[in-house]
Order: C-alpha cells, then sequence, then structure tokens
C-alpha cells in the first residue's frame, strides 16, 4: 500500500528548527506527571534524577512560552532566536534552556564517557528529546558516521549516473511536498535530495533506490549537510535493519509485520479479531511505521522525536509506538467497519499528540515488548 502523504509541516533547512512556527522539539509536555522519567531512572544518581527534574521543568516552562507566542498575533520564530513572550516563564526559561546547552554540549564533548559510563542517564535524555541545535552532532556520533570512508567518495559518485535517476526525480516532489525547504523542482532541499539518493543507489546496487527511503534522508537533510546525511543514511541502512527493509523483496518488512501482528494478537486480542473480521490487514496501515519511521504519519515535531530514540534503540520504538497507538485507539476503532478505520488512521491518529509527544512517548515505553520472544 502507498504510503499516506506527509502531513503539512512548517519551514526547515539545514539551519531551521522542524517546526519553527510552534515549539522546539523538546518543549512537548503540557505536565509533569505526563511526562515522568522511564522506569530506567530508578538506577540513576541523586544528581542525575536532579537533572531530569530540571528538563522536566524546562519541557514545561517551553511548552507555556510556545502556547503564548502562538497567541502572538501568530507570529513566527525559529530555534535559534531569543524566547521573548509575554509569559512570566521567560526569565526562568532562558536560565534552564542555558543548563540544557551546557549539558548536551558537555555530552557532545565528553561522548564516549557518556556512551560507556552515563547510559541510562543519556537514554533517558534522549527519550526527551535532544534540542534541535546538537541534533545534527549527536545523531552523526550515535549512530558512529563521523568518520566514515566513504564520505570521501561522495564529490565523485555526484559525477556518475545511476540507472535510478529517472525514478528518483519522480519521487522526490512526492517527498514533503508542503515543505518550504523541499518546494519546487529548482529548491535546495530537492536537489540535495536527488544527490544523496542517487550517491547511495551507487554504493548500494542490490538496494538501488526504494521509495519511502526519501523521507528519512529528507530529514537528515533538515538537521546536517548533504555529506554528513549521505554518511548516517549509509550507516542506517547497514546497521539499523533498514537495509533489509529496503531490498527488493521487501523480506524484511514481511518480518516486522509478522512480528508486529504477533503483538497485537497477544496484547490486544479483541481488537486483533475486529480488524480479522473486517480484512483489515496490518500491512494496510503499519507498513509506513516501518518503512518512513512515522515520517509520513505524524508531523515533523512528533516524528522527529521518535526518530531521535530510533538512532539510540533501533526499530524497536517503532513496535512500541505502533502499539502504543492501537491501546491508545482501541475503544473507537472497534467500532469503525474497514473505510472508517482507514479514514481513521489518516485523519485522525496523526494528530493526537500534536501538543504533548512525550505523551506518546511515555505510552510507548510502556508497552510490553520482550526482545527474546520477538527474535524467537
Amino acid at each position: 500500500p502507498k504510503a499516506p502523504r506527509a502531513r503539512r509541516v512548517a519551514m526547515a533547512s539545514p539551519a531551521v528548527s522542524p517546526d519553527s512556527s510552534s515549539h522546539e522539539a523538546l518543549s512537548s509536555v503540557n505536565s509533569a506527571p505526563a511526562c515522568s522519567p522511564t522506569s530506567d531512572s530508578e538506577n540513576l544518581s541523586p544528581d542525575e534524577l536532579e537533572l531530569l527534574a530540571k528538563l522536566e521543568e524546562q519541557n514545561r516552562l517551553l511548552e507555556a512560552d510556545s502556547k503564548s507566542m502562538r497567541s502572538m498575533n501568530g507570529s513566527r520564530r525559529n530555534s535559534g532566536s531569543s524566547l521573548v513572550s509575554s509569559s512570566s516563564a521567560s526569565s526562568n526559561l532562558s536560565h534552564l534552556e542555558e543548563d540544557t546547552w551546557i549539558l548536551w554540549g558537555r555530552i557532545v564533548n565528553e561522548w564516549d564517557e557518556w556512551r560507556k559510563k552515563k547510559e541510562k542517564l543519556l537514554k533517558e535524555l534522549i527519550r526527551k528529546g535532544i534540542p534541535h541545535h546538537f541534533r545534527a552532532i549527536v545523531w552523526q556520533l550515535l549512530c558512529s558516521a563521523t568518520d566514515m570512508p566513504v564520505k570521501n567518495q561522495y564529490s565523485e559518485l555526484l559525477k556518475m549516473s545511476s540507472p535510478c535517476e529517472k525514478l528518483i526525480r519522480r519521487d522526490i516532489a512526492r517527498t514533503y511536498p508542503e515543505h518550504e525547504f523541499f518546494k519546487g523542482q529548482d529548491s535546495l532541499g530537492q536537489e540535495v535530495l536527488f544527490n544523496v539518493m542517487k550517491a547511495y543507489s551507487l554504493v548500494d546496487r542490490e538496494v538501488g533506490y526504494c521509495q519511502g527511503s526519501a523521507f528519512i534522508v529528507g530529514l537528515l537533510l533538515m538537521q546536517m549537510p548533504e555529506e554528513e546525511a549521505f554518511c548516517v543514511f549509509v550507516r542506517l541502512m547497514q546497521e539499523y535493519r533498514l537495509r533489509e527493509l529496503f531490498k527488493p523483496s521487501m523480506a524484511e518488512l514481511g518480518l516486522c509485520i509478522y512480528q508486529f501482528e504477533y503483538m497485537l494478537q497477544e496484547q490486544l486480542p479483541e481488537l486483533n479479531i475486529h480488524f480479522r473480521s473486517q480484512s483489515f490487514l496490518t500491512s494496510m496501515y503499519a507498513s509506513s511505521w516501518f518503512l518512513t519511521l512515522f515520517l509520513t504519519t505524524f508531523p515533523l515535531p512528533v516524528a522527529t522525536r521518535i526518530f531521535d530514540i530510533f538512532m539510540y534503540e533501533g526499530l524497536e520504538i517503532v513496535f512500541r509506538v505502533g502499539m502504543a497507538l492501537l491501546q491508545f485507539n482501541q475503544a473507537e476503532l472497534v467500532q469503525l467497519d474497514m473505510e472508517g478505520m482507514s479514514q481513521f488512521f489518516q485523519k485522525v491518529i496523526p494528530h493526537q499528540f500534536d501538543s504533548c509527544p512525550d505523551k506518546l512517548i511515555l505510552r510507548a515505553f510502556q508497552v510490553k515488548y520482550n526482545p527474546k520472544k520477538m527474535k524467537r
């Protein structure tokens, strides 16, 4: 089935937040209880717990700040501008924002130590959202894409021709079609997206080009220059099961759908029976979840939060978020017929967590997931 069209998203470029007209991805909670630390926090030291509490407070203040910004003539700001609003939270916000910058700056500078000795805290912080201006470097560090030999081949690859070029050109116009960075045939976004997709099709001729992968590359290009985006994409294909997902046979996608159906049958038997009675196949709604990592399902601020976690924890987050969505909507879905469910997945589900992505993340980590059972 075709992946649903990308939803309307605000302007972004390598220097602009994915959601410059609303709150930054980190600022996504309405209340502290809805976004409390996940179970891993039980093993954290008092200092680290205090740090998480600070971030929670920042989330709350950023949310209040962004709401007041939206009410002021719809004025726009990007994540690099100073946060100025009528909100009384502003003065506290600047201190907390400064703390976050210092913290993430320290994480980047002491990366090896954080990966080895502070893994639990790092995981907690990533689940709460990587601040926009740190995403480019943190994503590269997470997938070890900072010093890849293939980067030196990139300019040479661009001089070559690929058998996939016509197909790539055709699909590029359908990738984030309403996004300013990618709008128009002559846009910078379409040009660099074409370059990265073509270069990849030349280094991996078995996969070549697969529809859907451009959404992932497009998100990378919103954060970083094309050479870096190319290296990260190569690493994602090699190390994160994506190459298997995008192979011509798509056998890995079939496996993911099979595993997801097992979880559905085990955890939501009533909904599973209803889906079957309506011939509503798992592939009809979940294929795009796995192939585009929710980038064609949710608006960018929500999808990017999921992508942050994917970069550290892999495809498990897709299973978790998918199951959380079904749990959250089970009561409504069992009342609908096949057509009604199709409409519900396309129109209702994408915007349920716009104001608080953390609620979705929290629900996802409450889903039962047994890696050994999934592997078996």
